[in-house]
């Protein structure tokens, strides 16, 4: 744990060494994509729930059309 601890506090030191733009570059090229399947795989596993309880919007389509 000492080591990736230490190897983490290296790389901070790198990335705050850097100018600011090639600074910039890294974390957008590193963050964006990791965002974006985070936000990706979020969305997925909800939907999955939604489908699961029920309470997905072609669950709820078909229930306000069987009220009617």
């Amino acid at each position: 744990m000492t080591q990736i601890a230490s190897w983490w506090d290296g790389l901070e030191l790198w990335v705050i060494g850097l100018p600011f733009i090639p600074q910039l570059i890294l974390v957008m090229a590193v963050m964006m994509p990791l965002a974006i399947g985070i936000a990706t795989g979020a969305d997925l596993l909800l939907a999955r729930i939604f489908v699961l309880l029920g309470r997905d919007s072609a669950a709820t389509v078909a229930t306000e059309e069987g009220a009617r």
